[in-house]
């Protein structure tokens, strides 16, 4: 029987516009069972949640699911909960426990992992650790990535949980044990890069790829089944337990030096609570000739993000402004740049345009493939049938601003359409005589009016509204998308 929690949760995907189809894939349920909770809701049959009583054990769930990974019995785990915490819980308690994690159909099978077959991975938060270089407070996180088999242990004090810091953790990992395991069970619920980005399509790739790289596979943990993820979790609880809590230190890389040091002397040379065994003994031994060999160079490691693609068709990365096909105007790409070369894909990931990285700021990088297909002589003769201000104005443009002037033409076109060429003609005229020579600058003379007014009365009239007497100025904000610095700023004055 479904609990009511069950109910409201199916009614909060429901007024979210999730289908009955998408609610059955995420909750793990039949789709019958959804629509029959969906009609239910509807007629007002679901009660009030009732409170249950939290057992006691909760708190051991974990290491319980470790030692049911075992194949331990509830007679064997009752006795090492008493032995190792004192504590005091009745056996038909630690029976009924165990049953209801075991599930409906009783069984539970004991995951043992071959030497080098699988690692598990997880995050835990850690709170709050003192950056002495940015002298800040910085959220802070553990890695944890296990070797299945020996238990042996690789933490990473991380302050994001990013795919570039989750990709790096990981080849970290893998050089730390001298080689790969076959497959990586990750948590799909249990750290932020997972829930919320990894079934992106380019993060999966892009984990996906690294993996690939290294001859390893991915394996995601099924929801409600924690016996899949028990050793990973152990291991963050432990390193909590037995690493944050005897130390008094702060400083985010002092903590992390500190961290290495109990890695190597205590974590993985201490006897194992589950197996009895010693770690790193298990790890030499039996683990690290099975991993599979370490290529001969790195994964190269990809920075990964989304852009809007402005109204010049560029984007933005590090300061300066990379092109893109003109058609890909106002709409989401992702890049991906390893700090050489910036690649640019659409939301189908298909690559559409690729650069190399500049090292100043400020630049724009064109292709000029990019730009509208119209040639040279076609604005020239677009521009000039407009009249002879507009195409003093469109060579201006084309001298100032060489990368993108293409686009600021194809606006100033279709100004024409709105305000006619008459209008567009004066108003040209007047960026000409004001050195504005932008489209923003046009389109606002068009828009105002000011094309109707002389010099003087208009130097006057933006002085007396509150207005620099340059619209140059106006333009240099407006190219840099709202952005003016105090050094350009100056120079206008």
């Amino acid at each position: 029987m479904l609990g009511v929690e069950m109910y409201y949760t199916v009614q909060t995907l429901l007024k979210q516009g999730k289908n009955i189809s998408q609610i059955a894939r995420e909750l793990g349920i039949d789709r019958k069972t959804v629509r029959k909770i969906r009609d239910k809701v509807k007629d007002g049959k679901v009660e009030p949640p009732k409170f249950s009583r939290v057992s006691v054990l909760e708190a051991y769930k974990e290491e319980i699911i470790e030692y049911l990974s075992e194949g331990l019995t509830a007679v064997l785990i009752h006795e090492k909960l008493i032995r190792d915490h004192d504590l005091s819980v009745s056996y038909s308690c630690m029976k009924k426990y165990v049953r209801k994690l075991k599930g409906p159909n009783g069984i539970y099978v004991p995951l043992i992992s071959p030497p080098g077959e699988e690692a598990q991975v997880d995050f835990g938060y850690i709170g709050y650790l003192y950056d002495s270089e940015k002298s800040k407070k910085v959220k802070s996180w553990i890695f944890c990535m296990v070797l299945s088999h020996s238990r042996y242990k690789y933490y990473e004090i991380v302050r994001s949980q990013d795919v570039e810091t989750f990709l790096r953790c990981h080849i970290n990992a893998f050089e730390y044990f001298g080689g790969i395991p076959k497959v990586i069970k990750i948590d799909n619920l249990k750290s932020g890069v997972l829930k919320v980005n990894f079934y992106e399509p380019v993060i999966q790739k892009e984990y996906a790829a690294m993996l690939e790289y290294y001859g390893s596979s991915p394996f995601a943990c099924k929801v409600r089944y924690p016996q899949e993820k028990g050793k990973v979790e152990s291991g963050i609880k432990y390193v909590k337990n037995n690493f944050f809590r005897s130390i008094q230190e702060k400083d985010y890389y002092k903590v992390k030096d500190l961290l290495r040091e109990w890695q190597e002397n205590v974590c993985n040379k201490r006897i194992h609570g589950t197996t009895r065994k010693i770690p790193f003994e298990q790890f030499v031994e039996k683990e690290r000739s099975k991993l599979l060999p370490l290529p001969s160079q790195r994964y190269e490691v990809y920075d990964i993000s989304e852009r809007i693609v402005n109204r010049y068709g560029h984007i933005t990365y590090k300061y300066n402004y990379y092109s893109v096909p003109y058609n890909y105007i106002g709409t989401k790409v992702n890049i991906r740049c390893n700090g050489n070369i910036l690649k640019i894909y659409n939301e189908k990931y298909e690559e559409i345009a690729i650069h190399k990285v500049s090292k100043s700021v400020g630049e724009f990088i064109t292709n000029e493939s990019h730009n509208p297909k119209l040639k040279t002589k076609d604005y020239e003769a677009k521009s000039l049938g407009i009249g002879t201000n507009t195409f003093e104005f469109y060579n201006r443009l084309k001298g100032e601003k060489p990368h993108h002037y293409h686009r600021m033409m194809q606006g100033i076109f279709n100004l024409v359409k709105s305000y006619g060429e008459e209008i567009v003609e004066l108003a040209c005229k007047r960026a000409n005589e004001f050195n504005s020579i932008s489209y923003l600058s046009v389109k606002r003379i068009c828009e105002t009016g000011l094309y109707t007014q002389k010099d003087a009365s208009s130097k006057e009239s933006v002085n007396c509204g509150g207005f620099s007497n340059d619209l140059s100025k106006y333009d240099l904000l407006s190219n840099q998308g709202g952005y003016i610095n105090e050094r350009d700023f100056k120079k206008t004055n």
